[in-house]
């Protein structure tokens, strides 16, 4: 594969939790409240032992919550970890997207188009960055779903450079006069794997997408 295919993570959530904050600040707070309380008590009117067993006990379950979240987290980060690691395999095949944008990929772009309606043919629009259509062509729909190749090239001819474009496939004008779109998907190879905010997500060749996005696995 003449690409460089990567696995990109980013930082996995610490497993610990910040000193000073959140639980652990409660912890080492209560436990200074306590020791200055039994410190600076009346000798005359000493705490109580029901009283020092139930301010014991609650020291005990900020103590417990502590640990059980910084294991949460711990939990977490291997899951993410193992989320990347199995979705490896992805790395260099093709997948089918939904979404509107499409990557040109070694000069070749290819979108999988639905089957005829209505419409026996549909207008296909490629879209630059700025949304400008830099190629249209007119399309035959067939009976079953069919793929249409992008060679790259402008309506000049001029060939584009890889990235990410925006597409439709139009195929007449609704009752209200504008334009009828038709559901198309793209199909591309993925080129990473990237963890970012919590979701794993498909590098596409300039752009990347969920894989609640992800349609099919193209076999070959």
């Amino acid at each position: 594969m003449a690409d460089v295919t990567i696995i990109q993570p980013s930082a996995a959530p610490s497993a610990t939790a910040p000193r000073g904050s959140g639980l652990g600040s409660d912890f080492n707070t209560f436990l200074t409240l306590l020791t200055t309380q039994l410190r600076n008590q009346d000798p005359t009117k000493a705490m109580s032992p029901e009283q020092m067993t139930a301010q014991l006990v609650q020291f005990a379950q900020v103590e417990q919550q502590i640990r059980a979240n910084a294991s949460l987290r711990e939990l977490i980060g291997l899951q993410q970890g193992s989320q990347l690691i199995a979705a490896a395999p992805l790395l260099g095949r093709q997948v089918e997207v939904e979404g509107g944008r499409l990557a040109l990929q070694g000069g070749a772009a290819t979108l999988r188009l639905p089957a005829a309606g209505a419409a026996a043919e549909a207008t296909v629009l490629i879209q630059d960055g700025q949304g400008r259509t830099v190629r249209e062509e007119r399309v035959a729909l067939g009976k079953d779903p069919r793929e249409w190749r992008w060679d790259g090239r402008d309506a000049a001819g001029q060939p584009l450079p890889d990235g990410a474009y925006g597409f439709a496939v139009i195929a007449g004008v609704d009752a209200a006069g504008a334009p009828r779109a038709l559901d198309a998907t793209a199909l591309a190879r993925v080129t990473g794997v990237e963890r970012r905010g919590g979701e794993l997500r498909l590098m596409l060749g300039g752009f990347d997408v969920g894989f609640d996005k992800v349609r099919s696995l193209p076999g070959g």
